[in-house]
């Protein structure tokens, strides 16, 4: 059977907040995504601070969400980090964006940095979509090493 909207939200925001140890099945993560996906639209229409702070909130819930999902799968939950940190490593590596002024005295970003970025860039596309492709993945119908399937009452 497969979990409805609100019960999806209610069941990652409150029964399994934080937790990163079972399993949750295709509907439970996806309308738990299109959630997270809304809030972060309306949130940062409204202010980019509340964005901030809406983005914080829900950190925890949705990278447990995907531990639960990939779990499903038959995959360890802790490469759902994997996305994560590199993007966190591409911001920080990413090159300053030249004003004009710097353009037009000849200053451009390192070119070793833009490759260096390119590269982790299109990593991070491929990193991406194979992550993408193992979330849309049907669970296993039988019980796993992260436990028995879910059910749409969890």
């Amino acid at each position: 059977m497969t979990m409805d909207f609100p019960t999806a939200v209610r069941t990652c925001l409150t029964q399994k907040y934080a937790d990163f140890k079972g399993r949750a099945s295709r509907s439970e993560y996806w309308w738990f995504f299109l959630a997270v996906f809304i809030g972060a639209v309306v949130t940062q229409l409204i202010w980019g601070l509340l964005y901030l702070i809406f983005a914080l909130a829900i950190l925890c819930p949705a990278l447990a969400a995907a531990f639960r999902r990939l779990q499903d799968t038959g995959r360890p939950g802790w490469y759902a980090v994997i996305p994560f940190g590199l993007s966190l490593l591409i911001t920080v590596i990413a090159p300053d964006i030249p004003t004009e002024d710097a353009i037009a005295a000849g200053q451009m970003p390192d070119a070793g940095n833009m490759i260096l970025f390119g590269l982790l860039s299109l990593v991070q596309l491929v990193i991406s979509l194979l992550f993408l492709w193992w979330l849309t993945r049907p669970s296993q119908p039988e019980t796993n090493a992260y436990g028995p399937p879910p059910t749409s009452l969890t």
